[in-house]
Order: C-alpha cells, then structure tokens, then sequence
C-alpha cells in the first residue's frame, strides 16, 4: 500500500490524477533544492514535478531538474513513494500526485532555471530535509536518511 500523507481526498472534490518525480541531490553534505517564489508561496522543494503524458519518470525528473535548478544528474535509485492529495494554485486544479522520490549525484549546471520564479538552494541535508514545504516529502527522507 503507499502511503497517504497530508490532507485525505474531500468527497464531492474531483481530484485529477497526476505523477510527478522528484530528486534528492546530496554533495559534500548539502542536498540541492528548488525554492519556489510566486505571488501565493514562498517555500523550498525538491526539485522535480510532473510525469506528462507518454514521458517515463527519470526522464521527466531530469527535464524538470534542468528547468528548476539548471543541474543535470546521475540517478542512481529510487528511495520511495506517497500519495498526495492538494491544490495546485500554479494549475488551477486539485491533483491526486503519486510522488516518486530518486537518489542521485548532482551533475554539472548548465546554466540558470528556466522555470519562472524557481532558483537553486544548496543546504546542509538535515536542515534541507527539515524545511521541505511538503510532510510528504519530509517524513519520507528523514525516515529513509535519517
């Protein structure tokens, strides 16, 4: 079974379904993260995002590590994954996200995010795992990284 964290689904809400796949970067003790700034959130991330139709996850994971935070990676194995129920403002939908976690080594950058509004964070891997904006993510790393 995997496991649900955050909000459970509200009944009479319709809840599109909609995978992601997300990294977890660690170099010299410091994990790399996405910190998103838009008009509704300021909040830090593991970079990564959505699976689109017809993409497999670690190629959609590497396109998305490129537009979040300009790095390529090397992705070694997957760490887990959770069931997330929410509001995607940047959309305009609630989503059902099934998030995939993968351990990898960060590559070389290759230039800025391209993604609006997302910069790359490097931070002391304990302290990274401990502002995660999402419990998802969160309790999943300090469960497998301690």
């Amino acid at each position: 079974m995997i496991p649900r964290f955050g909000r459970a689904p509200r009944p009479g809400t319709v809840y599109r379904h909609r995978p992601g796949a997300y990294a977890v970067l660690i170099r010299d003790g410091k994990m790399l993260l996405t910190r998103q700034v838009t008009a509704d959130i300021d909040e830090l991330q593991l970079p990564g995002g959505g699976i689109d139709p017809g993409e497999s996850p670690l190629p959609a994971l590497i396109r998305e590590l490129r537009e979040e935070t300009g790095y390529s990676a090397i992705l070694t194995r997957k760490l887990g994954v959770f069931r997330d129920f929410t509001w995607m403002s940047d959309y305009g939908f609630h989503a059902a996200k099934l998030c995939h976690l993968y351990l990898g080594r960060p590559g070389l950058r290759r230039g800025h995010p391209s993604e609006a509004c997302h910069s790359a964070v490097w931070m002391p891997w304990r302290a990274a795992i401990a502002g995660l904006a999402s419990d998802g993510s969160r309790r999943l790393l300090m469960h497998r990284l301690g």
